[in-house]
């Protein structure tokens, strides 16, 4: 067995969005992977943008403080129709990076297809699919699976569980010490 397979790790995954960002945390402890908590940022739209980005920030910095996470995964390849939005995703990363680099979380980027594969086996599949899977395994109990309405919860959730897969996929690769 390697090391990284025996280290336990907690990790954040975060969808991120300027009017709603999914911030979700796991730990994994040997073979057991549990659920620590979950939140839906949301910004009002009526705010002044420095506002919302200022919300944004707070709450990501808050949250990281309160899991201590070794690992902040989030998606990447934001490829929008509308390049206002995607503009506006931007800068919401912008400042989740800055907020991860203060509290000394190293940052991990995922596209959406490599989190369908990890999850569903399939690039292909759809959110409920993922919902689904990141629900049965983590085994969440009613609370939390109440939360997971929210898309961005679901996606930020099934985020770090596919960096654990790619975490534990790399210990395999490796050559034993």
């Amino acid at each position: 067995m390697h090391e990284a397979e025996r280290s336990p790790i907690t990790v954040v995954g975060l969808d991120p969005g300027l009017a709603n960002l999914g911030l979700g945390a796991v730990r994994e402890e040997g073979k057991r992977t549990r659920w620590l908590g979950a939140r839906l940022v949301t910004t009002r739209s009526r705010s002044r943008q420095t506002d919302r980005l200022a919300q944004i920030y707070d709450e990501v910095s808050e949250f990281l403080a309160l899991h201590k996470p070794d690992a902040l995964a989030v998606e990447g390849q934001y490829f929008h129709q509308q390049k206002e939005t995607a503009f506006k995703v931007g800068q919401a990363l912008g400042v989740v990076l800055l907020a991860a680099d203060r509290n000394g979380v190293e940052v991990f980027e995922y596209g959406p297809m490599e989190v369908k594969q990890a999850l569903v086996g399939s690039g292909r599949a759809s959110k409920e699919q993922v919902s689904y899977m990141v629900r049965g395994l983590l085994e969440l109990p009613a609370d939390a699976a109440a939360r997971m309405t929210s898309h961005h919860v679901a996606d930020a959730l099934a985020l770090a569980l596919t960096h654990l897969s790619a975490r534990r996929l790399k210990a395999l690769t490796l050559p034993p010490r």
